[in-house]
């Protein structure tokens, strides 16, 4: 592989790691908020103690985060020199304001929710952690900004003395038509990701409860159905944090696919070639199918055998029409073979029709298992139904799928650019590294992760199989309880 093949690697792995901890930081952030501010209004001894149940598992994962991002900043620098020297004014100004105002205004808070339980009043400590919901929200509106600046470049001019884009106008990174709806999905996603999270802990609590049902062999009298002491409190507490992931996560998921929809008009627009390599379509057509699925439709075979497509669904999708023309990969290379000069401007069809489908198809059954839920809380039945808890259990890892696959549909589309129009990928890399040093720092940076994958693993799932505590009172000291 060469140094630019590497360089690649290097990146979508790191990105692609610490993209599994963000959203779940900003969806567990805003879900613990809502729990505290549940107990604050209503004072229920459950509320209490799911927030700090919940809020452990957020500070866990914070913790790991900030390690993969801190490793993520460092590639900059090391493999992608030629990009940063030559974007660096227009790029590193979202990036600033990420690390000097979002991420200091989520940490200092988060530090303050954490050893401020017996120390702030009520109110203040609940302004807390409403502050670290937004710190991570806002931390998520300047990445995007920088990303979305990469899909579609505004606000700068050109520098005639260096050649080099500048940033001329600030506001236009944050009114960018990619942004705008980018930011949007990704917020949704994240609390979509929180919401699976919540619901398969608290499902597995809930299924836990009704094996110890079955061994006890009797009925306590307690309203969540029975069990040991401990049980029965974890129960209730988490019949309440299963009811509130599964009010989240369905409106969550409904909204994200509706702006997912007019995210990918507005790519359409501004990355023609992003559409129509996910849907492997190599020539114009009016109106457009959309293949469900098929065999084929690479660069070396661009008639694909169709096995299911639904007429005028992908027009409809790509332009909101529905007779609308979408753009064939042959039409598109060619228009920037003259824009651009000669080149390949295709980027990997397998990859961008998969991603897409990988997405929408998981998508589609996280949301059928949400409504599933929300029809078994109606008719009560939610604490009992060993069929749906165990489907919530095994549902955590679709929103991991569906945020990678997301990604890759995302960045993948727009190569050959690392900047759209502006900038190849492979005018990026750094030329001070040789592909040696890459391939090391590869292997360094995979065995990190892999220890960080165990350790996240160990201590997220030990503290999400120990359950709330049932001792945990509304005045207790904080240093007598257990984070």
């Amino acid at each position: 592989m060469s140094q630019l093949d590497l360089a690649r690697l290097q990146f979508a792995m790191t990105s692609i790691y610490h993209f599994l901890f963000v959203p779940v930081t900003i969806g567990l952030s805003l879900l613990t908020a809502l729990l505290q501010t549940a107990w604050y209004r209503g004072g229920r001894a459950e509320y209490l103690r799911l927030t700090r149940f919940f809020g452990t598992l957020l500070v866990i994962n914070v913790a790991v985060g900030v390690v993969t991002g801190l490793v993520q900043e460092f590639q900059f620098g090391m493999d992608w020199s030629g990009y940063a020297r030559t974007v660096g004014d227009v790029f590193g100004a979202p990036l600033a304001m990420e690390g000097l105002a979002a991420f200091f205004l989520e940490s200092t808070f988060l530090g303050l929710w954490i050893f401020g339980w017996d120390k702030l009043s009520k109110r203040v400590h609940l302004a807390t952690i409403w502050a670290v919901a937004a710190g991570s929200a806002l931390s998520a509106l300047f990445i995007m900004a920088a990303n979305s600046w990469m899909q579609n470049p505004v606000g700068y001019a050109i520098d005639p003395s260096t050649g080099r884009p500048q940033l001329n106008d600030v506001w236009a990174l944050f009114t960018n038509p990619v942004f705008l709806r980018g930011y949007v999905h990704v917020v949704l996603a994240a609390l979509i990701t929180g919401s699976m999270v919540m619901l398969a802990v608290s499902a597995w609590h809930l299924r836990n409860d009704l094996r110890a049902d079955d061994g006890a062999g009797a009925d306590n009298g307690g309203d969540d159905g029975g069990g040991p002491h401990t049980t029965k409190h974890s129960g209730a507490a988490f019949r309440l944090s299963a009811r509130l992931s599964l009010l989240v996560l369905v409106p969550a998921l409904l909204f994200a696919m509706l702006v997912g929809s007019e995210l990918g008009v507005t790519e359409g627009k501004y990355q023609p070639m992003k559409i129509a390599a996910a849907e492997a379509q190599w020539e114009t057509c009016q109106p457009c199918s959309f293949s469900l699925f098929q065999i084929g439709g690479g660069k070396n075979d661009q008639t694909p055998t169709q096995i299911l497509e639904i007429p005028h669904l992908l027009s409809l999708l790509a332009t909101n029409h529905w007779n609308g023309k979408v753009l064939g990969l042959n039409e598109v290379n060619s228009q920037y073979q003259q824009q651009y000069g000669p080149g390949d401007y295709v980027p990997n069809v397998f990859i961008q029709y998969w991603a897409m489908r990988v997405m929408a198809y998981l998508a589609v059954l996280a949301l059928l298992v949400g409504v599933w839920g929300l029809w078994l809380l109606r008719r009560k039945r939610l604490a009992h139904s060993r069929w749906f808890l165990n489907a919530a259990v095994w549902a955590v890892p679709l929103p991991f799928a569906i945020n990678t696959a997301g990604w890759l549909l995302t960045e993948n589309g727009r190569q050959p650019w690392i900047v759209q129009g502006l900038q190849l990928t492979k005018d990026g890399v750094s030329s001070s590294v040789s592909t040696t040093e890459v391939a090391i720092s590869i292997v360094a940076f995979f065995l990190l992760y892999a220890a960080l994958t165990v350790v996240a693993a160990v201590l997220m799932t030990r503290h999400a199989r120990k359950g709330t505590d049932p001792t945990d009172q509304d005045d207790q000291p904080a240093h007598e309880m257990t984070y």
